[in-house]
């Protein structure tokens, strides 16, 4: 069943009402669908909610339900949505490595409750501090657990003469030569929400490290723009991924959501340590992804462009919109330049009127350049709207919305 909606039906996206219905309306889908009294929830749903591998449990997606849970519980005050969160952390321990050159960090992938992916990535240790930060937020994890997750990651991953973390420890316990600039960006959000909740500088002053090596430092090299794939010495690989724009977690290409990842993350920073430098850097990058990656034909912001600035993957995926709509809003805020409200509306109303599902709730994962279906898979690995109900909930923190 399928409903079409018209832009004489959009709602007030600057209405509080609105965003938080509509979290609302997310949430419904994934407490309907999800949840395994057995253990977790479940990681892989169709678009109507049908459960189509129940037995295969992905770090990121687990991570990321500490993450929905908590701020469910936090923005409703509803004691299930603390107990679900519970019950999400919980499971998060099945993902532990008892041994090993990597004890105690966590495993990529569970078949049936055991370990089948050893591999230890630092993008999904970046969010197991996401997860006990806001765990800890509402009670259910110590100081001392922030801090354990951040330490693991200094263990594994930071090389302080790059002031970067590596990528990938394989199954060998061997650490690869790849770098990548994903997994340090959502470290350096980890770190904010560690810091916002725990108060702990050091949180704090290694989000600001992040933001000067890859925002000012790196972003140099290729054009002001961050790029994603790097050698051992954080030269720059233009190839790495060359055939596979359409990577989950390594796309080739410059990334249009992770330009304005990064402007968000700046005036988060900002907003905790103020710096003349992080709003004009914002706003560079925000504009940037604006003017390469915004559809003009069809409407939306693409996913990738190469370092011509051409696209390279013109799909449109749910994450880059509603990132960019978070940021446009902080930008609104802080600047009061009216360019980014309508980056904001244009990106809701574009989103609301092909990416949001009416029938079943929550956001389709992928679509085409034209806005068709091109899957029938609403939440795979990883997804469970961390990114759609984490922007709305951003939005909401900033203000300045109508009641």
């Amino acid at each position: 069943m399928e409903t079409t909606v018209h832009i004489a039906d959009l709602p007030d996206f600057e209405s509080e009402a609105v965003l938080r219905a509509h979290v609302g309306q997310t949430l419904a889908f994934y407490d309907t669908n999800a949840f395994d009294p057995a253990g977790g929830f479940f990681h892989y749903l169709k678009d109507d909610g049908t459960v189509y591998d129940r037995t295969h449990r992905h770090l990121v997606s687990a991570t990321r339900l500490v993450f929905t849970q908590s701020m469910a519980h936090v923005q409703t005050g509803h004691a299930s949505y603390r107990e679900r969160t519970a019950h999400a952390l919980a499971h998060l321990e099945v993902f532990r490595l008892p041994t090993g050159p990597a004890a105690g960090a966590y495993a990529w992938t569970l078949r049936d409750g055991v370990i089948e992916d050893p591999t230890v990535m630092a993008y999904g240790q970046a969010f197991v501090l996401l997860a006990r930060a806001h765990a800890h937020r509402i009670g259910l994890c110590s100081a001392a657990d922030v801090a354990q997750a951040f330490d693991t990651m200094e263990a594994l991953f930071y090389r302080a003469a790059d002031q970067a973390y590596a990528d990938e420890i394989n199954g060998a316990g061997t650490l690869i030569d790849y770098r990548g600039q994903n997994a340090n960006m959502h470290m350096c959000e980890a770190c904010l929400a560690a810091y916002a909740f725990t108060g702990e500088a050091r949180y704090l002053q290694r989000a600001q490290s992040l933001i000067e090596r890859f925002v000012f430092g790196l972003a140099e090299a290729s054009g002001g723009l961050v790029w994603e794939h790097y050698g051992q010495d954080w030269s720059i690989d233009w190839d790495y991924n060359r055939d596979n724009p359409g990577n989950i977690f390594k796309p080739w290409g410059f990334q249009t959501g992770h330009q304005t990842e990064w402007a968000k993350l700046l005036l988060i920073a900002h907003g905790h340590a103020p710096d003349s430098r992080y709003i004009p850097r914002a706003v560079a990058l925000q504009q940037a992804a604006w003017q390469h990656g915004w559809d003009a034909s069809n409407g939306g912001l693409i996913y990738g462009f190469d370092p011509e600035y051409r696209p390279c993957d013109t799909d449109k995926y749910f994450w880059v919109q509603a990132e960019s709509f978070a940021s446009a809003w902080r930008l609104w805020r802080v600047t009061g330049d009216e360019a980014f409200r309508e980056q904001y509306l244009q990106l809701w109303r574009w989103s609301w009127l092909h990416l949001i599902d009416h029938v079943h709730g929550a956001w389709f994962r992928i679509l085409s350049a034209s806005g068709g279906k091109l899957e029938d898979t609403k939440s795979p690995a990883g997804k469970v709207d961390y990114h759609t109900m984490g922007a709305c909930w951003d939005v909401l923190a900033v203000g300045g919305l109508r009641p």
